[in-house]
């Protein structure tokens, strides 16, 4: 090579690396500065067009300020009746935090239950109060602590969010850790380096820091909002998605080195190798997440923009930092390991060799069989129960604010402290309440005054009932309720809005099965076309569509029993199987693309039966990896104790090992042996004829240009 020209070949990785290191140091802090501009206001994250969400800008008319209610409910040290005294003192509690930083307005006096054995007071707060909210509620647990002989805990709203703001207190070091520690075991059992896995590592953490420096700055300027969810899955994601990436880069460099021995030709080769394959991958799955945007619900439209940026900032550092550093330390990356060939006799390919001539010689029985299997998996689907999760199955762990609902609900009507509110014309207000008030399910409803016992307050013409329901807010009865109030004051005026909390999660259930209806097809028209795309085929495409759909539904079935019977979950949220469509199919065809475009690749030269079985040989090693390390990166979800994350995380890191092991593995393998070129149509290679060697696959000598 002309010596005038090798400085400049060093000189492009070198200024990569230094760049990355660049951006690294300036944005690196800011995956831990999300929590900054994140909310875990439920509210804030309505349906757009629902009743409820109308009822809550309505309602705002009516309060000089909008609250956030901490309700107190106390009970006697030694199980008996209250006394008046408690009573008095309890009163005299509530009215002590008045002035107090954070509360908004006048506490309410404390009133008994019918059963004299507890006593609530409300105390409304600032909705605004962000990361200081758990030193509110600590100042009322003291002043509810100072009643006698009694024991006080704190429900409503405000203490669960509370809760969950204690729940994603360690999202930032706590789940960031746990995830690169498994990936970073994994990589060093699967490399057995040293080096590779601490670069795969950088290379993801750069790909976060620079996806959370835009994501923060999109929050802080109110162009999307970010909760402690759509936190943790945008880190999760990444790290996921940059070391599946890096993973097939890799590999791809490992044997490009070990045939050529020139370390910058062989990451330059390796880009070119894998660039379509994971351009296409990080195309399925950001224009899937981005799908979210034609959701009704904000926090699935926040996850849409977030995930997407998160998966590009993925692929920007693989292609860039990564065969930037390769190309800078060719064999050194691998140490104490060396590069080899792909067909070179180790344990791990002889794996697949036998894996490949297992398909080789029987693809009919084996893709008859694996998809017999996932069919009893996805006739379970319908035990999937997904109308939400009741607030004593919130959290995974004990909850303070659960217990407080739980003793809440003991002593006062299911509802009480969270009724439904209705928003009706002043004129139809008798008429309004009295068909509220004699709804099955509403134990009273009661007209909000412009002071205590005084006439009803009338804004703009309307008036507020506050209906409070006989069962629990999250219960279904409750939601029931809901819908038959809706009709019974429909009736009466058709004006009249009903909204309140558990009206919310009524809305939220009923747009979550609307999202789901709408945003599940073109998701998959969307990675049709890709695929269409990638392989220059129809019928492969909708081959490898259908098969990541069933073992979705596959996916989904076993969950709903695993739930059920071994978590104890009664359901889900509304939202779970939607979001465990749109990461397993779009991660799913993530592998069958990183396998069919080698297959595409090796048919090119050696006909259809040996391109597919060299192609599961060459990748089957890298994939397989990638699919354990995606899986135990959102398994690490488990540790923020809510049950929505927990949920997601058994769903997406099950689901990628059956699809790894499985689908990718055996069924699509064997579809296309049995099927032939005709799998290609309408493709040029659908018409070519098989020129395959038989021993190309059973030779273990033959030299092969096939990636690990």
């Amino acid at each position: 090579m002309n010596s005038a020209r090798r400085p400049v070949r060093w000189l492009v990785p070198l200024v990569l690396v230094v760049v990355w290191l660049g951006l690294g140091g300036a944005f690196g802090s800011y995956a831990g500065k999300l929590g900054e501009v994140s909310t875990n206001d439920q509210a804030a994250f309505l349906p757009q067009n629902a009743e409820s969400t109308k009822v809550v800008n309505q309602q705002k008319a009516f309060n000089q300020r909008e609250t956030l209610p901490a309700i107190v409910v106390w009970t006697a040290s030694d199980g008996g009746d209250i006394s008046q005294a408690q009573q008095k003192a309890a009163t005299a509690a509530l009215q002590s935090l008045n002035g107090t930083q954070g509360v908004e307005g006048t506490p309410s006096p404390a009133f008994p239950s019918q059963d004299g054995k507890a006593l609530q007071g409300v105390v409304p707060l600032s909705p605004d109060l962000g990361e200081e909210l758990g030193g509110v509620l600590d100042k009322i647990q003291t002043a509810a602590d100072a009643v006698p002989d009694t024991r006080a805990q704190l429900a409503g709203p405000a203490a669960t969010q509370g809760d969950l703001g204690d729940a994603f207190a360690g999202i930032d070091g706590i789940l960031l850790g746990v995830a690169l520690a498994a990936v970073l075991l994994i990589l060093l059992l699967v490399y057995r380096s040293v080096v590779l896995p601490f670069l795969i590592i950088i290379s993801s953490v750069f790909a976060l820091g620079v996806a959370s420096a835009i994501v923060y700055v999109l929050a802080d300027n109110d162009i999307v909002r970010v909760d402690g969810q759509v936190q943790g899955i945008l880190s999760i994601l990444v790290i996921g998605a940059a070391t599946d990436y890096a993973l097939l880069l890799t590999a791809r460099f490992r044997e490009e080195l070990a045939t050529t021995g020139d370390r910058a030709a062989a990451a330059l080769a390796a880009t070119r190798g894998s660039f379509e394959a994971i351009a296409a991958s990080a195309a399925t799955v950001a224009l899937g997440l981005l799908a979210l945007l034609l959701s009704d619900l904000t926090n699935n439209r926040a996850l849409g923009p977030v995930g997407a940026i998160g998966v590009v900032c993925a692929v920007f550092t693989t292609l860039t930092f990564l065969p930037a550093v390769l190309a800078l330390m060719g064999k050194i990356a691998f140490w104490p390991a060396k590069p080899k060939s792909a067909d070179a006799e180790t344990g791990g390919h002889g794996i697949w060799r036998r894996v490949a001539r297992w398909v080789d010689t029987r693809p009919r029985q084996l893709w008859i069989v694996t998809t017999g299997l996932l069919l009893v998996g996805a006739a379970f689907f319908p035990a999937l129960q997904s109308k939400g999760v009741p607030l004593d199955e919130l959290f995974v762990n004990d909850a303070p604010s659960v217990a407080a609902q739980q003793t809440l609900g003991k002593h006062f009507p299911g509802g009480a402290g969270q009724p439904a509110v209705i928003i009706a014309d002043a004129d139809n207000l008798t008429a309004v309440q009295k068909a509220a008030a004699q709804t099955p399910g509403v134990a009273d409803a009661q007209v909000v005054t412009a002071s205590p016992g005084g006439k009803p307050l009338i804004v703009d013409g309307l008036v507020r009932i506050d209906a409070t329901l006989t069962a629990a807010p999250d219960s279904d009865a409750a939601k029931g309720t809901i819908q038959n109030l809706r009709d019974r004051v429909h009736t009466t005026d058709a004006t009249t809005l009903v909204g309140g909390y558990t009206a919310q999660q009524y809305d939220t259930q009923r747009t979550a099965e609307h999202d789901k209806n709408l945003i599940i097809p073109v998701v998959l028209a969307i990675i049709l076309v890709i695929l269409v795309v990638l392989l220059r085929s129809l019928l492969l495409p909708v081959l490898l569509v259908a098969t990541v759909g069933l073992n979705y539904l596959a996916t989904l079935g076993i969950a709903g029993l695993v739930f059920e019977h071994g978590f104890g979950f009664s359901g889900t949220d509304a939202s779970v199987p939607l979001y465990g469509f749109v990461f397993l199919v779009a991660l799913g065809v993530d592998y069958n693309i990183f396998l069919m475009s080698r297959v595409r690749e090796e048919t090119l030269r050696l006909g259809t039966r040996q391109g597919m079985l060299r192609g599961l040989i060459a990748t089957g090693g890298v994939i397989t990896s990638a699919g354990v390390v995606l899986a135990a990166t959102f398994a690490a979800l488990i540790v923020i104790p809510l049950a929505f994350l927990a949920q997601i995380a058994f769903i997406v890191a099950f689901g990628v090992l059956l699809d790894t092991i499985v689908v990718r593995s055996l069924l699509v393998p064997a579809l296309v042996r049995d099927i032939g070129p005709t799998v290609w149509w309408p493709s040029r290679l659908s018409k070519h004829s098989e020129n395959d060697h038989a021993n190309a696959v059973t030779n273990p000598k033959e030299k092969s240009a096939t990636g690990s």
